[in-house]
Parts: structure tokens; C-alpha cells; sequence
């Protein structure tokens, strides 16, 4: 079956096209909130401005109102000397002067011409004050001819005059200043709305090409979308079919194994008993020769004795030796193939109690190696086929005792763990190790690695492998000489029931 081709959209470029469209936008955005910060900074420097003018005029206004008030009550004073109130009015006045003054000049300490006016007013204020105090210390004493002629004597009328000159040189001064600050004030507002303006643009064109591409894309999201159910169920189909293939062919495989091993026991049993026969048969010439050798030894060649004695037996025994073996294979062949034609029955298994009785059933092997069988926590119990699986566990733990490090005790650990909807099974042992690059060859048929010093056909973890295929899992061995080996099994939580096979 031809495998289907769709034309997927190009998903994947939906980041640079965002990037693309949105990155200009958002350092746009960026300069315009860097814009109005910097706006807001500026008219808030502008506002403290302005509002430092206003305190600056009302500290004149202060000031000015205190330099009248205390000339109108000395006045008061000086005509109605009889009313204590004009007197106590003088001196709250007179009190709070160098006050008002200091802090009209704290205010205008940044304005070299405010300084300058501050300074004559200073001059002016101070002999104001003297002469003011010398008129009142007369009306205090009751002297009022004095009094009166030290007013009209004194120069208070040019005084009064100058000290109203300069507060009115500093209030124009700030009015002045006042009008320019209250004009960058409005350009800094002017300018503060016009980047708030900017950036909701750029805020509403950023959502809109946003908006577009999220549209786009998801259009092309809705065609991948159908392109690709279309490919999956296309995909089942197909995985269907070659399923029933594989399954057709698994059969016939195991049919021709089934078969072929039939045929080849025919023939073995025949050599098997010829080689019994030719054993007798060299007895009996083995006999002869002794009689031979007795009564005419020279009729015998040294080439004939060496035959009949050594030769002839020992070529016997290398043919019997290797239908042995044969033998061996093809019942290692008639079990795989019984194996996989055998009708699974899923059951709920307790994974640990399995183990336990392996361990009881090698008691004697594992004590003879030196070795323990322990578990690791508690091993998740498991849907699946019994026999199989204790094939499977069995086979593993029995290699695990086999290739055991001479002189070091043995220790095998068994542990599960369960991951999302399969379960976890490994199996680890201190022994000797798997060559990395045979890890995948011990899974073969009749193919064994390292030191072949041991009893054994190959054919173990190929049924192990078989068996765990059919069973819905796979494994895995992770190993290097000499740091032991770590065989792990996933099977699926349920094994799902089969029907038997044909």
C-alpha cells in the first residue's frame, strides 16, 4: 500500500512571522513608554516649578503684609496710645519680620536675582526696624511730642517706598517666571497626551497584526488540523494491515520452525542411531585388533591399531557430541515456536510474590553462588500472563546467577516503578557484564557473548525477547564489563486477550 502524502501547512514559521510583525511594534511601544516617562519626569519637574513660584509669591505676599502691618499698628500706636492693642500688634509684627524674610530668602536662594533684591531688602528692612523701634520705645515711655517729632524726623516715607519697590521687583520677577514655567508646563502636558496618543495607536495596530496572524495561523491550524486526522486514519489503516502481515507471517514462521524441526529430527535420529550402531561395530573391531595384535601381531599396521583404537572412537565421539547439540537446538526451536503459538491468558499478577517463588525454586543455586535475590520496595502488580511472565523473570534471574563474578558475593535486585500507562521492571546484578557493543546481539537467536564458559545454547533471552513482544512490552539491557548488568522490561498495564492462534 502507497503511503499517503499531504501538505502540511508550515507551522513551524509561525514564530518568525510574529517575530517578524510584533518585535518593530513592541520597540516602538518600548520608545513610546521610554517617551512618556520621560514626559511625565519633565512635567513633573515643571509642576514643582510652578508650585515653587506660587510659594515664592505668597512668602512676598507674608512678608509684605507684615511690613504694613507693623508701620499701621506703630501709626495706631503713636495716635491712640491709650489702646494696648496697636502695641501688642507692633511687636507680634516686629516678632515675625526676620522669620517671613528668612524664608522668602530660603525660597529664592536658587535665583541670583532674587538674592540681589533679597539683599537690599535686608538694608532697608534693618533701618526701617531701628527706627521703628526708637518711635515705639517713646510711645512706651509716654513720651508723645518726642514721639511724634521722631516720626515726622525720621526718612520712613523714602523707606516704605524703597522696601514696596523691591517686593514689587520680586513679584514681578517670579510673575515673569511663573509665565515661563506655566508655559513649559503646557508643551510638557501637550507633549505627555500626544505619546499617550501615539502609544494607544501602536497598541491598537500591535492587536490588530496580532490578531490577523493568530486568525492566519489558526486557519492553518484548522487545515493541519483535518490534513492530519486524514494522515492518522490513514496511518491506522495502514498500521492494520501491516499488522495482519506481521501476524500472517509470525504464523507462517512459526508453522516453518515447527516443521523444519520435525524434518531435521527425522534425519538426526537416524545419525544418532547409525552412530550407535558404528559405536558397537568399533567394540567388536576394537576386539578384533586386540586378538589380532595377540596371536598375529604382524599382520597389523601401526596405522591400523591407531585407527581402530583412537581415531575411529574419537571421530564417534565428536558426531555423537554434535547431535547432541543438534538435539539441544531443536528442541530450543520446537519450545520458541510452541511459545508463540500458545493462547495468552491475561490474569491480575502479584509481581512480588512471583519473584518469591523464584527465589524459593533457586534457593539452592543462589546459596551454591553465594548470592541474594532481593526486592526493591514493592513491585506494581500487572494484567498479563502468568506463565509467560515467570518465563520471562525466570530466564533473567537464572542468567543473573550464571554470569556471576567469581569470589564476589552476588547481589540481584528486582524493582518497579510505574510510568503513565506501563509498568516498569528491572532486574540488576554485580556480575561480570555485557560488552556495550553486544548489547543487542543477546537478544539474537543462538547468539551469546563474552567468555563462552558456560553451559547454554543461546536461546534464553531470544524466548525472553519473544515472549515480551507478545506480551505487548519491550526490554532493554543497559551494561559495561565488569559493573554487572540491568535488564528492563515495560509491558503495558492490561494485556488485552487474544484469540488462539492457528
Amino acid at each position: 500500500m502507497a503511503t499517503p502524502r499531504f501538505l502540511l501547512p508550515p507551522a513551524g514559521k509561525i514564530a518568525p512571522r510574529l517575530t517578524a510583525l510584533l518585535v518593530p511594534g513592541f520597540v516602538a511601544l518600548l520608545a513610546a513608554g521610554g517617551g512618556a516617562a520621560w514626559v511625565t519626569r519633565q512635567n513633573q519637574v515643571h509642576t514643582r516649578a510652578v508650585v515653587h513660584t506660587y510659594e515664592v509669591e505668597k512668602a512676598i505676599l507674608e512678608l509684605r503684609r507684615v511690613i504694613e502691618e507693623a508701620e499701621a499698628t506703630r501709626r495706631g500706636a503713636l495716635l491712640a496710645p491709650a489702646v494696648p492693642a496697636y502695641r501688642a500688634g507692633y511687636h507680634r509684627a516686629a516678632a515675625e519680620l526676620p522669620g517671613r524674610l528668612t524664608t522668602l530668602a530660603r525660597l529664592t536662594a536658587d535665583n541670583p536675582r532674587q538674592r540681589d533684591t533679597i539683599a537690599g531688602l535686608r538694608l532697608q528692612l534693618g533701618a526701617l526696624s531701628q527706627r521703628r523701634a526708637e518711635t515705639m520705645a517713646l510711645v512706651e515711655r509716654g513720651d508723645q511730642p518726642a514721639a511724634f517729632a521722631a516720626f515726622r524726623a525720621d526718612t520712613e516715607a523714602s523707606s516704605m517706598r524703597a522696601v514696596r519697590f523691591l517686593m514689587d521687583r520680586m513679584a514681578r520677577e517670579e510673575r515673569r517666571l511663573l509665565a515661563i514655567r506655566d508655559r513649559e508646563l503646557r508643551v510638557t502636558e501637550r507633549a505627555f497626551y500626544a505619546v499617550l496618543v501615539l502609544a494607544a495607536v501602536l497598541l491598537g495596530a500591535l492587536a490588530v497584526i496580532a490578531l490577523l496572524t493568530v486568525l492566519a495561523y489558526t486557519r492553518d491550524l484548522a487545515r493541519s488540523r483535518d490534513a492530519t486526522q486524514a494522515l492518522a486514519d490513514s496511518l491506522e489503516e495502514m498500521v492494520a494491515e501491516r499488522t495482519e502481515d506481521l501476524t500472517r507471517a509470525n504464523e507462517e514462521i512459526q508453522r516453518f520452525a515447527y516443521i523444519v524441526s520435525h524434518d531435521l529430527r527425522s534425519p538426526l535420529v537416524n545419525v544418532m542411531g547409525f552412530t550407535a550402531e558404528l559405536e558397537a561395530a568399533t567394540g567388536q573391531l576394537g576386539a578384533l585388533v586386540d586378538s589380532v595384535e595377540a596371536e598375529a601381531p604382524q599382520l597389523l599396521s601401526e596405522d591400523a591399531k591407531l585407527s581402530a583404537r583412537e581415531d575411529l572412537p574419537e571421530a564417534i565421539g565428536f558426531i555423537r557430541a554434535s547431535t547432541q547439540k543438534m538435539d539441544r537446538l531443536i528442541n530450543a526451536i520446537l519450545q520458541l515456536s510452541r511459545q508463540g503459538r500458545r493462547q495468552l491468558a491475561p490474569e491480575r499478577i502479584d509481581v512480588g510474590q512471583l519473584i518469591g517463588q523464584i527465589r524459593d525454586t533457586l534457593t539452592h543455586r543462589l546459596a551454591e553462588a553465594d548470592a541474594t535475590l532481593e526486592i526493591d520496595g514493592r513491585l506494581p502488580e500487572v494484567i498479563s500472563d502468568r506463565f509467560s511472565l515467570d518465563q520471562v523473570f525466570s530466564n533473567l534471574i537464572e542468567n543473573a546467577v550464571k554470569y556471576l563474578r567469581p569470589g564476589v558475593p552476588g547481589r540481584i535486585t528486582v524493582s518497579g516503578r510505574r510510568e503513565a500507562q506501563r509498568l516498569v521492571y528491572a532486574i540488576a546484578d554485580n556480575g561480570r557484564g555485557i560488552d556495550p557493543r553486544d548489547h543487542a546481539r543477546v537478544f539474537d537467536l543462538f547468539r551469546r557473548s563474552g567468555a563462552q564458559d558456560k553451559p547454554g545454547e543461546g536461546i534464553g533471552l531470544a524466548t525472553v525477547r519473544a515472549l515480551v513482544f507478545r506480551l505487548g512490552g519491550t526490554i532493554g539491557v543497559e551494561s559495561n564489563l565488569g559493573q554487572g548488568a540491568t535488564f528492563t522490561l515495560s509491558l503495558p498495564l492490561t494485556l488485552e486477550s487474544q484469540g488462539k492462534s492457528e
